[in-house]
């Protein structure tokens, strides 16, 4: 292939001309609702992989086992992991919201709720506030709570202000 020549894939020629449509169906005036699109690529798995024996694990590699996550993961990467796992579509809806200060992601209104805060901070009066709008579906990521009194009671709070929720921690 010569220098003069630009490689374009299929997948970035196809988004292109549907940037086109949607602004050519803006200037019409068509688009009424408003105009975009996601495009989603195949990774690997978000969970790190962790095979060891448990008499293979020493004092030197404990830290590998603070954190189920791996590193270099987003917020939106879990949660499109966790719509793959329920058999969510992925084309669905997404409106991300601050409770309490924390980022929770609610795809189709409730169908579910997903709250990937990792700083500790999840604690009883945000889970009840969650708890208010009555997801079908809610996640949160393991590290998240505040302490293992709050990540057991969870389930309970879910039973008493929602109890068709179904619970997930990841």
């Amino acid at each position: 292939m010569s220098k003069n020549k630009l490689a374009f894939s299929i997948a970035e020629i196809s988004k292109e001309r549907i940037r086109r449509v949607g602004k050519r169906l803006e200037t019409e005036g068509k688009d009424k609702v408003g105009f975009g699109f996601r495009v989603l690529k195949i990774d690997t798995s978000n969970m790190s992989d962790v095979y060891y024996a448990p008499d293979a694990i020493d004092r030197d590699n404990l830290d590998l086992f603070v954190d189920n996550i791996k590193h270099d993961r987003t917020a939106e990467d879990l949660l499109f992991q966790v719509m793959l796992d329920w058999g969510v579509d992925l084309a669905l809806p997404l409106v991300k919201q601050s409770i309490q200060g924390k980022d929770v992601f609610f795809v189709d209104g409730n169908a579910l709720a997903a709250c990937f805060d990792a700083s500790g901070s999840i604690d009883e009066a945000f889970v009840k506030e969650l708890a208010k709008h009555q997801p079908l579906r809610v996640v949160f990521r393991d590290s998240g709570y505040k302490d293992s009194a709050v990540k057991i009671n969870v389930d309970q709070i879910f039973k008493l202000l929602s109890p068709a929720t179904e619970v997930k921690c990841i």
